[in-house]
């Protein structure tokens, strides 16, 4: 009877600690920041910026607003900025989308930017990779930019492509719907060309051509009884 009351009390700690560890934005299915409303030629708005099931608001003493998922075209959101592009008019007939700019207090967390990413559906940029999801292969590369570049790890997976940077900064997560194609002219480049974006990266160690042939499948086989490895379309 004790032995029983032992586990019992045992098992309820654990469930306690367990609880404990996880994030209250996924408890609640909710993440919740203070964030500025950045604005041109005008004082940037202080407020408090959510997401949950539902949308995204932005609530402050002088403007709210919630956007349901399905009324946001894309996002681009890095480690403390969030744009929010809706499907919006500009003011003034100025011509395009309305663009919503956040400065986040926090910076969205990956899980939280991921569970957001699927919540819109659409393609977008996710600047916050998940950096312990499952990969095929990670492979230490440096990211081309104008400025230098960044130098991290390039993580290819089943679902997707990550770059998750050492400083944190330059990080991006594609989903294969955000991808439209992907390029290796050597053992040691690869080419992303995705929503908006061309990402180029020098590998620091070579890829293999097999692991290619998977992600060459995956985003133009799906569905089609195609393979990278013959280069015919089988009936």
């Amino acid at each position: 009877m004790r032995r029983d009351l032992s586990i019992r009390t045992f098992s309820a700690m654990c469930g306690i600690v367990a609880v404990a560890w996880i994030p209250a934005w996924a408890q609640t299915q909710a993440w919740q920041t203070s964030a500025k409303w950045r604005r041109i030629f005008k004082k940037a708005e202080r407020g408090t910026l959510t997401l949950d099931a539902d949308g995204v608001e932005f609530r402050s003493p002088k403007f709210n607003r919630r956007w349901k998922y399905l009324d946001i075209h894309t996002f681009d959101l890095s480690q403390r900025e969030l744009t929010l592009l809706t499907y919006e008019n500009r003011p003034w007939h100025v011509p395009g989308e309305r663009p919503f700019r956040f400065r986040l207090t926090e910076p969205m967390p990956p899980d939280a930017a991921a569970q957001f990413t699927n919540r819109v559906g659409k393609p977008v940029r996710n600047g916050a990779p998940i950096a312990g999801s499952a990969a095929i292969q990670e492979i230490p590369a440096h990211h081309r930019a104008w400025l230098g570049g960044s130098n991290g790890l390039l993580r290819l997976k089943e679902d997707g492509i990550d770059y998750v940077s050492e400083s944190g900064r330059d990080g991006r997560s594609w989903r294969w719907e955000d991808i439209q194609t992907i390029a290796s002219p050597n053992p040691y480049e690869f080419r992303v060309t995705a929503f908006r974006e061309i990402a180029e990266f020098d590998l620091k160690q070579p890829l293999a051509r097999d692991v290619f042939g998977k992600l060459w499948d995956r985003l133009y086989a799906a569905g089609l009884n195609v393979s990278s490895a013959h280069g015919e379309i089988h009936p």
